[in-house]
């Protein structure tokens, strides 16, 4: 019997062939068609995922990013639903939720509001904090019978100020952020970045995981996002085994630069994306 985190990569393939992923004259819409090499590797993902389903009308630019962004969002979904006794609690992903309204990020609303009062503050602050990360996993605050459902743990004495508790008034906790980018150009490596030191920096509390999902076809280009100081905490690649089975086959240099990005713990392929935000 094939493994269940199997059957649900092969479903989020599925969903990408049939939405965000297009193909015309033969070449996926993952490629950048001015680019040989691009378009060499983009065919062998997608024939090793499953060309017979992918589907020849392209979605508009903005479209096509928003659907890879519901895809992976549909398979974090699916794939928490199923790891509960790995991490108990209640957990809900959702897609461009404004961080101020987490529990580690609601100090930004009150300076936000200062902002708004103040054009030389918001000269300062310029609009990077209010952010809206593509796809979200939150964690709701838990009710004191649930925590207290063994022995009992909490009572009004005690523990008052922890955002785990409901009864303190807590919001729900930002568990993780995903940045989906179907593909990478230059001007969108710097965004990707952006958000994550922001995230890092604005926090006040748990720090939570930060990652980046993509179906980039080129390793340099995933390298960009991939690689560096670690402002995210990795890099996830949509079909990863099937670009290092084409890299391969097309015995491109480019196989060293994947091999080094995933033995550096860098890249990895999306079904250890539930496990790590199990962690």
């Amino acid at each position: 019997m094939a493994a269940w985190l199997l059957e649900a990569r092969r479903l989020f393939h599925a969903e990408c062939l049939s939405a965000p992923i297009s193909e015309t004259n033969g070449v996926p819409s993952i490629a950048d068609v001015s680019n040989r090499r691009s378009r060499e590797i983009a065919s062998g993902i997608v024939a090793r995922i499953g060309a017979s389903s992918v589907h020849a009308t392209k979605p508009a630019g903005q479209t096509a990013g928003s659907m890879f962004e519901t895809a992976t969002q549909n398979f974090v979904s699916s794939c928490f639903a199923q790891v509960r006794h790995l991490r108990p609690g209640t957990f809900i992903t959702a897609k461009a939720q404004a961080i101020a309204q987490f529990d580690q990020y609601s100090h930004l609303e009150d300076l936000h509001a200062l902002a708004l009062g103040s054009k030389e503050l918001r000269t300062l602050l310029g609009s990077d904090y209010l952010m809206k990360p593509d796809v979200v996993v939150l964690r709701q605050p838990e009710a004191d019978a649930t925590i207290n459902q063994d022995r009992l743990l909490v009572d009004e004495t005690v523990a008052r100020r922890t955002s785990l508790r409901e009864a303190n008034g807590a919001r729900a906790t930002l568990h993780a952020s995903i940045s989906c980018k179907l593909t990478i150009r230059s001007d969108r490596v710097q965004n990707t970045r952006s958000e994550a030191l922001n995230l890092v920096r604005n926090r006040k509390g748990r720090l939570p995981h930060i990652v980046a999902v993509t179906a980039e076809p080129l390793p340099s280009r995933i390298a960009a996002i991939a690689l560096g100081t670690g402002d995210m905490d990795c890099v996830y690649h949509f079909a990863l085994p099937e670009l290092i089975e084409t890299l391969t086959e097309l015995q491109s240099d480019s196989l060293e630069l994947v091999e080094t990005m995933v033995e550096g713990q860098r890249l990895r392929d999306i079904a250890d994306l539930p496990l790590d935000l199990v962690i």
